[in-house]
């Protein structure tokens, strides 16, 4: 029997069978052979990022991005009491999506005394709790007429394994850092302006070849407001810089932005 109209495959009707049981009658569905069981070849995994020779575990996103956000978080007690505290920072990617937390480790004592100035220990965390990057800032005097006892910077990763340094260099208007690698051979150069005026607008501080020709990325103090500017000293930055950049190079470039924050942009407003 043909159907008009139909040009694909006709339905299944199900097969039934009677079974006969005393006192009544029961109809029952045809069993259905199953289908083969095929074990799989390989246990499905999900996908990961993957180690990558020469990128110290943790730091593996680093490689496929250009740009990250460095937010400060706002201490009530700086605000109402005017004590220096242990600086928390947010680590974002472009999209706002958090990547690292960085807490500052300082002895409280110290933080009163030196203030901005201080010695750090700054210890960053991934999302799931692990540490990833240690920086860590010995005491140094900062006027720029003592060139031999210049501020200094060193990268961790994994914490005890130094990837690399930044060391600022003598300059009488400008802020100057070179970017050292693990063998503290100079990598990039930084270069800010000669006035670190933050009045409504931000402060760049270029990231250049060694013989400041090209600029490659930079970091930026990025203005957040009067309330925030005036009354606190927590602070915004955006950093960018080349996407095949050495991972460990990038790493080092994050710590040079806390150590611009700390030696331009710490000083409580409050105190001023």
């Amino acid at each position: 029997m043909e159907y008009q109209g139909h040009t694909g495959p006709f339905p299944q009707v199900p097969v039934y069978y009677i079974g006969m049981q005393p006192g009544h009658n029961a109809v029952y569905p045809a069993p259905v052979a199953p289908l083969p069981y095929i074990l799989p070849t390989a246990p499905l995994q999900m996908p990961t990022l993957g180690q990558t020779a020469g990128c110290p575990p943790g730091l593996e996103y680093l490689i496929q991005i250009d740009q990250l956000l460095v937010h400060q978080r706002v201490e009530l007690s700086e605000i109402v009491l005017g004590w220096e505290m242990n600086n928390v920072y947010t680590v974002k990617n472009s999209l706002g999506q958090q990547v690292f937390v960085a807490v500052e480790e300082s002895n409280i004592f110290i933080m009163q005394s030196c203030g901005p100035a201080r010695p750090f220990t700054i210890h960053l965390h991934d999302n799931m709790g692990q540490e990833i990057l240690t920086l860590t800032r010995p005491l140094r005097c900062t006027l720029c007429c003592f060139p031999c006892c210049l501020q200094e910077l060193e990268v961790q990763s994994p914490p005890g394994t130094p990837i690399g340094y930044v060391e600022q260099n003598w300059h009488p208007l400008l802020p100057k850092f070179t970017i050292l690698n693990e063998t503290r051979t100079p990598q990039l150069k930084i270069k800010g302006p000669c006035c670190d005026c933050r009045c409504m607008s931000d402060v760049i501080f270029e990231v250049t070849s060694l013989d400041e020709s090209t600029v490659v990325g930079q970091i930026s103090k990025q203005w957040g407001g009067i309330m925030q500017e005036g009354f606190t000293d927590a602070d915004n930055f955006g950093i960018s810089f080349p996407l095949d950049l050495d991972v460990k190079i990038k790493a080092v470039m994050l710590g040079a932005c806390f150590l611009i924050d700390f030696m331009f942009f710490e000083t409580n407003p409050q105190h001023d």
